[in-house]
């Protein structure tokens, strides 16, 4: 057998190694927003059933594969905790789900509309070149249909991976850009070559293949409750226990 199998760790020695990897506070403040959102729970009487946990529970093992009784109580054990603490886990997860839901699901709405233009976005191309010659060379192609802006992107873009996928950047909010291209590409036609425009990076050419207008999906609107709670959870903590 291992000489580490015999080794153990105790409480005090978990509580120093977040201490001095400074993980304490971060731990220590989670824990006192479960307390406020249990608080607040409570004072607004939600509540989540025995079945909900337990329904939670068996998906989290479908999605992990976990079928069999004895598979299941192997993986609770490697996890270094018992069957109550894995419910009480999942029950604190439901109930600030139920929480947000409960404090901003109607204000997720009315937020989405007030900045819907936020929510727009883009499938974007693009290719930068080092230089001003290179990139006028590179107009002049794809205007004389030497080539298309797909093959510039792959014969001239300093960036590998954008050259191996023809200069395809990603899909993107207004937010994720700088604000020079975020303006140009959600402003011009769909498939009009952008630019050139400068940056400390080079001579930037875009393209936008597709705009995607802001929709209110399930989806969205859960990311916008997620992001209102917390942004609410964060303001309660600093009234609650102030720096």
């Amino acid at each position: 057998m291992s000489s580490l199998s015999k080794l153990r760790v105790t409480p005090d020695e978990i509580l120093r190694f977040l201490q001095k990897t400074l993980r304490l506070k971060e731990t220590y403040y989670q824990i006192l927003c479960q307390k406020i959102i249990d608080q607040v729970a409570q004072e607004r009487n939600l509540i989540v059933a025995p079945e909900e946990v337990q329904a939670n529970i068996n998906q989290m093992f479908i999605a992990t594969d976990l079928e069999q009784a004895s598979d299941i109580l192997l993986w609770i054990k490697q996890q270094l905790v018992n069957i109550d603490d894995l419910e009480a886990g999942v029950y604190d997860r439901l109930i600030r789900q139920k929480l947000a839901t409960s404090l901003f699901f109607d204000a997720a709405e009315r937020f989405f509309y007030e900045h819907q233009a936020e929510f727009d976005q883009v499938v974007l191309y693009q290719t930068i070149v080092p230089y001003e010659r290179v990139v006028d060379d590179v107009i002049h192609q794809i205007k004389e249909q030497e080539l298309s802006f797909y093959e510039a992107a792959h014969l001239y873009d300093i960036d590998e991976r954008r050259r191996h996928q023809c200069g395809y950047e990603g899909i993107f909010y207004r937010s994720d850009l700088d604000s020079d291209i975020a303006e140009a590409s959600f402003t011009a036609p769909v498939h009009e070559i952008i630019g050139p425009l400068r940056t400390e990076k080079g001579y930037h050419l875009l393209l936008v293949e597709e705009l995607i207008p802001a929709e209110l999906t399930d989806q969205r609107r859960q990311e916008i409750v997620h992001r209102m709670f917390q942004e609410w959870l964060s303001q309660e903590l600093d009234r609650r226990f102030p720096s």
